[in-house]
């Protein structure tokens, strides 16, 4: 460890110049006595470092220096890909190696391209979670991975939509989408052998043992390595399987169509509340009306889901059809004015004034495009939404 950690301060000498000890603690984790010995120690080592006194001073190196020590180590190399995602690589346990790993490529790097580097990191920046999301906890996240990269199978205790189950996994890759994990794996219920879960899968009509799924990592309330290793599918190709899934999802649950008179308020905030849904709709509308309003037609999920959803469009929106979600709506905004006493009369409640609905949301300071109703957010909760539709390929069975 403490090889490692010269090295690292070795390159932090040569990519920053003069640093302070106190700055080269707080970036090495350690204490300044700790810095001091091992400034020391590269000196004995024949490294040319430099102290320089006063308000301005701290530790550089000889001008001229630098070093040829850059080759990466296997977990330095695979934090590579994770370079714009500290936050992800850092719950994967691989953050001190993304660190040490950016160090060594700017040390390698000529002084041109390394200060092009630096500027790329000081001006873009990477927020994986979504809008008024916080990230899930994960605590099985570097077991799953440690899994996912060792082939290793997985007992799991999982919390699905449709209650605790039990399955051995074999891991294939994790997913990070929306700000969530995902692991995706083979499985078969605990205790069953291959024949009489495919027999299982074909009666409920969910996907069979060789077939990927899709598992939320916070769900997992227990995850223990069996020390059995297997074979990864030759075949398999992550990306593809979760474009592909994803695709199968959204056509699951935005399988109804409703017919939606909007006003100028609501077409600006249905693609944020809609995401892609929400543009399509808005590129077929017909011309608006003399108030302004216009109508189209919007693929929504199932009525349950859709009469929420439309909600936080408030007053800003009137649901035209189909019959049966126009009167779900109706029920709905009686119920609410029931509850909360609003009458026309007396002016209480929200009224029904072209001002009324969703306040401004995020999009007004942020031009983020996507709000906390957003598409995004629909495809947040894959297993969930695939076991509540009957399962499929994505889904956990």
């Amino acid at each position: 460890m403490r090889a490692d950690r010269l090295v690292s301060l070795l390159l932090l000498l040569q990519n920053r110049g003069r640093t302070t000890a106190r700055e080269l603690a707080r970036e090495l984790e350690v204490s300044v006595r700790t810095v001091h010995r091992d400034v020391e120690a590269l000196g004995a080592a024949g490294v040319p470092v430099r102290a320089d006194r006063g308000p301005a001073g701290g530790y550089r190196l000889v001008e001229g220096y630098r070093t040829r020590l850059t080759g990466l180590t296997t977990g330095e190399a695979a934090s590579l890909f994770l370079a714009g995602m500290p936050g992800p690589a850092a719950e994967l346990g691989l953050g001190a190696e993304l660190a040490t790993a950016q160090l060594k490529v700017r040390a390698a790097l000529p002084d041109e391209l390394g200060g092009r580097a630096g500027r790329v990191q000081e001006r873009f920046h990477l927020d994986a979670p979504a809008w008024f999301r916080e990230a899930d906890p994960v605590p099985f996240l570097a077991r799953a991975a440690e899994a996912v990269w060792e082939q290793r199978v997985l007992r799991a205790h999982y919390e699905r939509w449709g209650g605790r189950v039990r399955r051995e996994l074999r891991p294939l890759g994790l997913v990070l989408k929306g700000g969530i994990w995902y692991l995706v794996a083979q499985a078969r219920a605990e205790g069953q052998g291959q024949e009489q879960e495919q027999t299982r899968a074909r009666v409920e009509g969910r996907a069979a043992v060789g077939e990927a799924r899709t598992y939320r990592v916070s769900r997992f309330l227990e995850l223990e390595p069996t020390g059995v290793s297997f074979e990864r599918p030759a075949d398999f190709d992550l990306a593809a399987y979760w474009q592909e899934s994803a695709r199968r999802l959204e056509e699951r649950l935005r399988h109804d169509v409703a017919v939606l008179r909007l006003s100028p308020r609501a077409r600006r905030l249905l693609p944020m509340r809609f995401g892609s849904a929400g543009v399509r709709a808005l590129a077929a509308a017909g011309p608006p009306d003399e108030d302004g309003w216009v109508r189209v037609e919007m693929d929504v999920e199932a009525e349950p889901v859709a009469v929420g959803d439309l909600l936080a469009l408030g007053a800003e929106a009137e649901v035209l059809g189909p019959p049966g979600l126009r009167e779900a709506v109706a029920r709905t905004v009686t119920a609410l004015a029931g509850r909360y006493g609003a009458t026309a009369e007396t002016g209480t409640g929200t009224g029904t004034g072209t001002e009324t609905g969703p306040g401004p949301g995020p999009e007004t300071d942020t031009e983020t495009g996507q709000g906390p109703g957003a598409e995004g957010d629909m495809a947040a909760d894959t297993e969930a939404e695939a076991d509540a539709e009957g399962g499929g390929a994505v889904a956990e069975g």
